[in-house]
């Protein structure tokens, strides 16, 4: 399962720090910076969200934000500000820019992971327990989408289940029991059902579908 990056900029060091652990704690991948202009230097596009701070030395945050807008590769990056100007006319400010949300300082850090969460099931369905993948396949586990290398794979309902129960557990061979009992529940198919479901999901997954590998006599799994 792919993990969600973030990327925290701020000038003040003990809290580049404070939220750089506790986001990994929750499960994210966390870089920081502690100016706009290293920031832009990291190769922002690779991000899921910017924690952003507004009032800092050299380019300000505000600042920052119009450039990741105007440059197509980052302009749908969640940005969430955070700093102590808290005025209504700075709020409306930065949402004006494209900000997804604002935190005032001074702030709870369990306010921020909170705000994360929310930005990041809005802007992308899901926090890092709603999105499946591997390298270039996705699956969004809310919107019941999956893509390879960015285009669109339909799957029916059972095989968008059976493919998101074998990314969930990479390496693990499931008896055709085991996937009948998980996927199908009390319905009685035949063993053949999943046979025919996993050559059709090794067809529309492409150059992924050699990763859904066959143990005569065991089982299927996805192996990574």
């Amino acid at each position: 399962m792919a993990k969600q990056r973030i990327l925290v900029v701020d000038d003040e060091e003990s809290l580049r720090e404070i939220l750089q652990f506790n986001l990994e704690a929750e499960g994210y991948l966390a870089d920081v910076a502690g100016s706009a202009e290293e920031a832009l230097s990291m190769n922002p596009e690779r991000y899921d969200l910017i924690l952003l701070d507004v009032m800092m030395d050299g380019m300000d945050g505000f600042t920052m934000a119009r450039l990741l807008r105007s440059r197509p590769e980052t302009a749908r990056i969640p940005i969430v500000f955070c700093t102590a100007k808290d005025t209504e006319e700075d709020t409306v400010a930065g949402l004006d820019i494209g900000a997804d949300d604002y935190i005032a300082k001074p702030f709870s850090v369990r306010e921020a992971l909170a705000r994360v969460r929310s930005v990041l099931r809005r802007t992308s369905g899901g926090g890092p327990d709603d999105i499946l993948s591997y390298e270039g396949l996705r699956m969004d586990l809310q919107s019941k989408t999956c893509t390879a290398d960015g285009l669109p794979v339909a799957l029916t309902k059972k095989e968008f289940e059976i493919l998101a129960l074998l990314l969930k557990h990479p390496n693990r061979i499931f008896s055709r029991e085991e996937l009948l009992r998980s996927i199908w529940d009390e319905t009685v198919v035949l063993d053949r059902t999943i046979d025919v479901n996993i050559t059709r999901l090794r067809r529309k997954i492409g150059r992924y579908g050699r990763r859904l590998v066959t143990r005569q006599g065991f089982g299927y799994g996805f192996e990574n």
